[in-house]
C-alpha cells in the first residue's frame, strides 16, 4: 500500500470519515437503526414528562424484565422476516411450551427429601422436552414449505389452531395451572437479579470484548486495502455506550425516581435474553450459515445457483423460530407463575412480529439484525408501560402500537425505494 493511499484510507476512516458516511449511507436510503432509537428517545420523553415515575428504578426494572419473553419470540421472528416468510403461529408455540412445563411439572413429582440434583434433573428434562416440541412444529413447517410449496403464511395460520387446540387439550378442563414457586425457571424468571459489582463487571467485559472484535477486524480490512473503521471512531462511540450502559445499571439499583422505591437491578432473565440476542448476532454475521440466510432472503435464486442449499436454509429457520418461540413461553410461563388457555394468546403475536418490523427487520426479506428484537421490544413495552402509568386502557395501547408498526413498514419501504433508485443512478 502506498503512502498516498493509506492517507486516503486513514482520511476516509477517521471520526470525521465516519460521520460522513453515515450521512451517505441515510441519503441513499439505510437508515439502519436511527429510526427506532430516536423513536425511543421520544416515547422515553414524553412519557417522562407526563409521569416522573416512568425513568424510575422500579419501573426501569420491571420495563426490562417484561421484554424477555417476548423478545426472545421476537428473534425467532427475524430470522423468517429475513427470508422473507412469516410464522404467525409463535404465539401458539409459546403457549404449548408453558403448558407442557405445567403439565410435565404436576405428572412428574420428586419427593422432597430427593437430592437437589434429582430435582435439576427432572425439571431439566421437563423444559428439554418443551423446547423439543417446538423445534418439531418447526421441522414440520419446513418439510411442508420446502416440499410442497405451501406459502408460510397459511402454514403457519394452519399452525396457530392446531397447536392453539393441543394446548387446551393438555391444560385440561380447568384450563389453567398454577406453577409451584420451588421450580428452577420460576426462581430464575423472578427473583435471580446480578450483585450489583457483577453487573459492572459484564458491562465491562461486554463493550471490552466487542472493542476487540471491532479492532481486529478493522486491522484485517486495513491490512487488505480495504476501507476500515479507525480506532478513534471505535474508542469514542464504544465509550459512549459504555457510559451510558454504566448509568442505566446503577440506576436500576437505586431508589431513582419520585416513587423512591429500590431497584432490584439487571434480571438475569433479560441479561439471558440479551445474550441470545448477541448470539444470533454473532451467528448470522459470522457463520457461512448466517451469510446464507441474507442470500436466500435478498434473492433465493441467486442463491440456489451460487451452491447454497436452499432447501436446508428454510427448514433451519423454521426450526430456530419456532424453538426461540418455545423458550420464550417458558420464560412467560415462569414469570407469570402459571400456563392458561391465554398463554401465548391475547398480543403475543402482535407484539414478537411487530418487535422485530419496529426494530429493522424488513418485511421483504435479506435486512435484519437479531438487535432488531431487542430494541423493537424496548419500543413496544416502553410503550405498554408508560400508557399503564396513565392508567389508560389496552385498547389505546393496541391503537398506538398498531400505529408505530404501520410507521416502521412505511420507513422501510421507503428506504427501500430510496436505495433501489441509488442503485439504479
Amino acid at each position: 500500500m502506498t503512502d498516498l493511499q493509506d492517507e486516503r484510507l486513514i482520511h476516509y476512516n477517521g471520526i470525521g470519515g465516519a460521520v460522513r458516511g453515515f450521512v451517505s449511507r441515510v441519503r441513499g436510503g439505510d437508515l439502519g437503526s436511527l429510526p427506532v432509537i430516536a423513536a425511543l428517545a421520544v416515547i422515553w420523553i414524553v412519557f417522562q414528562i407526563i409521569n416522573p415515575n416512568f425513568l424510575s428504578s422500579a419501573n426501569l426494572v420491571n420495563l426490562l424484565m417484561q421484554c424477555a419473553a417476548v423478545g426472545t419470540i421476537s428473534i425467532g421472528i427475524v430470522l423468517v422476516l429475513l427470508l422473507g416468510e412469516i410464522d404467525l403461529s409463535v404465539g401458539s408455540v409459546s403457549g404449548l411450551a408453558a403448558a407442557i412445563l405445567a403439565t410435565g411439572s404436576l405428572a412428574i413429582t420428586v419427593p422432597a427429601e430427593a437430592g437437589w440434583w434429582l430435582h435439576l434433573l427432572v425439571q431439566g428434562g421437563v423444559i428439554l422436552i418443551a423446547i423439543a416440541g417446538g423445534a418439531v412444529v418447526g421441522l414440520a413447517y419446513g418439510l411442508l414449505y420446502t416440499r410442497f410449496g405451501v406459502p408460510s403464511f397459511v402454514i403457519t395460520l394452519a399452525g396457530l389452531l392446531a397447536i392453539l387446540g393441543l394446548q387446551l387439550f393438555l391444560l385440561g378442563g380447568d384450563g389453567s395451572i398454577v406453577l409451584s414457586d420451588k421450580l428452577g425457571i420460576v426462581y430464575f424468571a423472578q427473583q435471580l437479579f446480578l450483585p450489583e459489582w457483577a453487573a459492572y463487571v459484564v458491562v465491562v467485559l461486554a463493550i471490552g470484548v466487542m472493542t476487540l472484535a471491532q479492532v481486529i477486524q478493522g486491522t484485517r480490512r486495513r491490512d487488505a486495502g480495504l476501507s476500515f473503521t479507525s480506532g478513534g471512531t471505535i474508542a469514542v462511540r464504544n465509550g459512549a455506550l459504555l457510559v451510558a450502559l454504566i448509568l442505566v445499571s446503577w440506576i436500576l439499583y437505586r431508589n431513582f425516581g419520585p416513587s423512591q422505591v429500590q431497584g432490584r437491578g439487571v434480571g438475569v432473565m433479560f441479561l439471558f435474553f440479551v445474550a441470545l440476542v448477541v448470539l444470533m448476532n454473532i451467528v448470522l454475521t459470522r457463520t457461512s450459515w448466517g451469510r446464507a440466510v441474507y442470500a436466500v432472503g435478498g434473492n433465493v435464486e441467486a442463491a440456489r445457483r451460487a451452491g447454497i442449499r436452499v432447501r436446508n436454509i428454510y427448514i433451519s429457520v423454521f426450526i430456530l423460530c419456532s424453538t426461540f418461540a418455545a423458550i420464550g413461553g417458558l420464560l412467560a410461563a415462569a414469570r407469570g407463575l402459571s400456563a392458561n388457555q391465554s398463554s401465548g394468546g391475547g398480543d403475543t403475536n402482535l407484539n414478537a412480529i411487530a418487535a422485530a418490523v419496529i426494530g429493522g427487520t424488513s418485511l421483504f426479506g435479506g435486512r435484519g439484525s437479531a438487535f432488531s428484537a431487542l430494541l423493537g421490544i424496548v419500543v413496544i413495552m416502553s410503550i405498554s408501560s408508560g400508557l399503564t402509568l396513565m392508567s389508560l386502557n389496552s385498547s389505546v395501547r393496541f391503537m398506538i402500537t398498531g400505529a408505530v408498526l404501520l410507521l416502521a413498514v412505511i420507513i422501510d419501504s421507503m428506504s427501500r425505494r430510496s436505495r433501489a433508485a441509488a442503485g439504479r443512478a
